[in-house]
């Protein structure tokens, strides 16, 4: 029996409801064996390995908390992190293929620049580079730069070197194809079938102004098969 793919979603006491949805599409279209765990801020500051000031910039709970995934993951194997405002519709078995051992990290690589000023609930939308790289992203746990994420240097390192993954070569951190991340309102429409994994990253249908999305149906199916009873906020 394999061992099932560690898959870290980061969570916000804000939007449940978006980490249910990408816990359960993932489950739902995999077709390997997932073990998959929430990112809760609280629960590692209550284990005093979280140390970092409020970043009043910080959008999410996970902004930076998302680098203890390797932590997480006892530096053993390959393990996932991504954002709670994803939509799994594709197999995360496809990831295997990708796995390269002379890798520390891979994801990604957008160019993205955000079109809007502010995202989901009136947080501020800031642009920088390499942004949205490490909304998704696949850890080589075992790689001697990823094992440099250490707690004392994720509490301590400013944003741009973890978001910018300076801890890593540039030759190290490997390409996932867009649409295992496809940012929903910058990204096209496959022509043909759907994206692997939809990332709302404006907003997504959890927020009753942010229903007219890509795949919002989708989405909402999914919240409601969880709980019946969901509505927007």
């Amino acid at each position: 029996m394999h061992e099932p793919l560690k898959i870290f979603i980061g969570w916000d006491s804000r939007e449940p409801i978006a980490y249910e949805v990408a816990k359960h599409s993932a489950l739902k279209h995999s077709s390997i064996p997932l073990e998959i765990i929430p990112i809760k801020l609280q629960e590692l500051v209550d284990r005093g390995v979280y140390t970092r000031e409020v970043d009043p910039l910080a959008s999410t709970e996970f902004t930076y908390s998302r680098f203890f995934t390797p932590w997480l993951a006892d530096y053993k194997g390959w393990a996932l992190f991504c954002d709670c405002d994803f939509l799994f519709l594709g197999d995360l078995a496809d990831l295997k293929q990708y796995q390269d051992p002379s890798k520390a990290v891979l994801c990604a690589q957008h160019d993205y620049q955000p079109k809007d000023s502010v995202k989901m609930d009136g947080k501020v939308q800031t642009s920088y580079p390499r942004k949205n790289w490490s909304s998704f992203m696949l850890f080589n746990c075992e790689h001697p730069s990823t094992r440099t994420l250490t707690p004392d240097v994720i509490n301590k390192e400013t944003g741009a070197y973890l978001h910018r993954m300076q801890w890593a070569k540039d030759e190290e951190i490997g390409s996932l194809p867009i649409n295992w991340n496809w940012l929903e309102g910058w990204n096209e429409k496959p022509e043909k079938g759907l994206p692997n994994a939809v990332h709302y990253t404006r907003g997504g249908p959890w927020f009753k102004d942010w229903q007219n999305v890509d795949y919002g149906d989708l989405w909402r199916a999914e919240a409601t098969t969880i709980d019946p009873s969901w509505k927007p906020m």
